[in-house]
């Protein structure tokens, strides 16, 4: 598969963008939808989170998943589903409540995390590799929690996407493999240009990509206006790509962008280099996925 890439479209997120982009997804007949788009329009994966219907922001409840999941796997289209498994990881630092957080800190248990992805078993699902700062959040992820929920996505037979925001996250995925809580060859991706972990550029790019297992798969995505620029880079240096609303919403300068747009751009992108995504298929041969409820 020398000249087929894994295109990801991570097609809602998390993050406060619903107001700033009316074509962000936010109810689950409405993601699933647009990844089902996002397939049709190239994208091998859909990368999914959950939003409260009514207010627009993060959701845990596994019946929002169950619904987008449903959804999915019952229309005529096919792509490989990766769920978040990052849940509640939101801490907000309060000079009242230091030990606490404050308000807007959302916090869930290992197994709480997992929930989604044991319940729905999807073929794919992320790790966050680590703790970071997220602007002036404080993304929390601490190792011991990270080995359990690695052992939780292993014994439920989905593929876990190693997310590194950090070096130091490389370093940590790496311990998760040694030790033997990672099956098969691991699939890693660098996560750029996220204030502050590491840069959206190709020496950062560079330096993550030296520093994995010689067997692993990887993939890299920038937010922002860094999104297709390293998209490029990471296609050239023969990594996989993720785009979509969750990491960027607009197709350019002011322009709003939908899903389906910034995975034709990005397939239009790949063909320039003269290469083409991979089918859903193709990338489950490719990454050895096994869940046998997953995909079609």
């Amino acid at each position: 598969m020398n000249n087929k890439v894994l295109l990801t479209s991570a097609v809602t997120g998390a993050g406060d963008t619903i107001k700033k982009n009316p074509n962000v997804p936010i109810t689950p007949k409405e993601i699933a939808e647009s990844a089902i788009e996002s397939a049709k329009a190239g994208a091998t994966v859909a990368h999914v989170h959950a939003r409260d219907p009514q207010t627009g922001g993060i959701s845990h409840d596994v019946d929002h998943y169950r619904e987008i999941v449903d959804r999915i796997r019952e229309s005529e289209t096919d792509v490989i589903i990766n769920i978040t498994s990052g849940g509640g990881g939101d801490f907000i630092p309060s000079l009242q409540t230091p030990a606490a957080g404050g308000d807007g800190t959302d916090i869930q248990t290992p197994a709480e995390r997992h929930e989604p992805v044991g319940e729905l078993l999807p073929e794919m699902c992320t790790l966050d590799c680590g703790s970071t700062n997220f602007g002036n959040m404080i993304y929390m992820s601490p190792t011991d929690w990270l080995r359990d929920q690695a052992k939780m996505i292993q014994d439920s037979g989905v593929k876990p996407e190693l997310e590194c925001f950090d070096t130091g996250h490389i370093r940590f995925a790496n311990q998760l493999v040694k030790e033997g809580l990672i099956d098969g060859h691991p699939m890693y991706q660098f996560c750029l240009g996220i204030p502050w972990g590491a840069a959206a550029d190709a020496e950062t790019m560079l330096y993550m990509k030296n520093r994995i297992p010689d067997n692993a798969h990887w993939s890299a995505f920038g937010i922002g206006r860094m999104q297709m620029p390293i998209a490029s880079q990471t296609a050239m240096l023969g990594g996989n790509i993720r785009v979509g609303l969750e990491d960027n919403i607009y197709l350019s300068k002011g322009v709003p962008a939908t899903n389906e747009q910034l995975v034709e751009k990005a397939v239009n992108m790949l063909g320039g280099l003269d290469l083409e995504p991979m089918t859903p298929q193709e990338a489950r041969q490719y990454l050895n996925l096994r869940n046998p409820h997953g995909g079609k």
